[in-house]
């Protein structure tokens, strides 16, 4: 009798230890300026012709997300509904989102089902105009089962949040990435003229006042 409730204890045991070793969330990749809005602006192409593919890295949201791709602002029928639950899904699940051509302009796109919400990872598309995204590369890592490719991590408060950009991440293969900072624009050339002009009468000025003296 004894050793029968010792077996069936240590059976409960293991099959919960692999329910939660098979519902583990990894840690997401490290945001440096937490609590400081993302200054970036991403712009995301596909390398190559085919299909663009997303893993399940990381979430630390309470509200519950899903994901979808727009290619050239069309979204695409395999993510039509949301895919990648983040309260479902499991580190290094995959889904295809889709066929696309070398070139094509493609914005990832979350939906909070508990507030409606959707951001994209273009901030000009988003309602309250903040940037809700954190892209870097990604490396792989074979004790997931995810492959090198491009880390987007989101922020799912309205108005950016915490903006540690852990809520919900993702890695996707097929595409690269173009981040631009937000600077001063560089002066045209007319700019440059007239400081030249600035600068000759400023010498002309100094040149005859000497010569007064």
């Amino acid at each position: 009798m004894k050793n029968s409730l010792r077996l069936t204890v240590l059976s409960m045991a293991l099959c919960f230890g692999l329910f939660s070793i098979a519902h583990v969330k990894a840690a997401s990749i490290s945001y440096a300026d937490q609590g400081v809005p993302v200054q970036d602006t991403y712009t995301f192409t596909a390398t190559t012709t085919g299909y663009i593919g997303a893993y399940f890295q990381s979430s630390s949201a309470s509200y519950t997300n899903t994901l979808s791709l727009l290619v050239n602002g069309v979204v695409t029928p395999q993510s039509s509904l949301g895919v990648l639950n983040n309260q479902t899904s499991n580190v290094g699940d995959y889904v295809n989102l889709g066929y696309v051509n070398a070139g094509d302009i493609l914005t990832f796109q979350m939906k909070v089902l508990d507030t409606g919400d959707i951001w994209n990872s273009n901030s000009a598309s988003n309602a309250d105009g903040v940037n809700h995204i954190y892209s870097t590369g990604f490396s792989g890592d074979t004790a997931l089962g995810i492959p090198a490719g491009t880390y987007v991590g989101f922020e799912d408060i309205q108005g950016g949040g915490d903006f540690d950009y852990n809520d919900q991440a993702f890695i996707f293969t097929n595409i690269s990435t173009l981040a631009e900072k937000h600077i001063s624009p560089v002066p045209e050339p007319e700019t440059y003229a007239m400081l030249l002009i600035g600068l000759g009468l400023v010498a002309f000025t100094v040149r005859s006042r000497k010569r007064r003296i």
